[in-house]
């Protein structure tokens, strides 16, 4: 259950990525109100996820989702390069957050 949560707690925190540019580039309510409801929501599932996993495991997955996730939406969403460097780096942490998962 505590891989569900940390995995949950990755998600939002790609969506809150999402609402700080939205917040960033326009400024609207509906980016405050997405940027904090995923930014508690994924808080809430680490604090959780953090009951059972060790805080190095479960903090170093966390941002290893948010942070492919969020590279992967800069590129889908937003127009961001999507130059083979960059892709071969993200793959090196998706990698790392998967090997934490196995030898956890």
């Amino acid at each position: 259950m505590a891989w569900l949560a940390i995995v949950g707690a990755g998600i939002c925190e790609i969506f809150g990525v999402i609402g700080t540019k939205g917040v960033a580039d326009h400024k609207g309510w509906k980016s405050y109100l997405l940027m904090a409801l995923s930014f508690i929501c994924s808080f809430t599932l680490l604090s959780y996820a953090m009951t059972s996993l060790s805080m190095g495991t479960a903090y170093a997955v966390w941002t290893g989702i948010g942070t492919v996730g969020s590279a992967i939406v800069g590129m889908l969403m937003f127009g961001e390069k999507r130059e083979w460097k960059r892709m071969v780096f993200i793959s090196l942490i998706l990698v790392s957050a998967i090997g934490l998962k196995l030898i956890s």
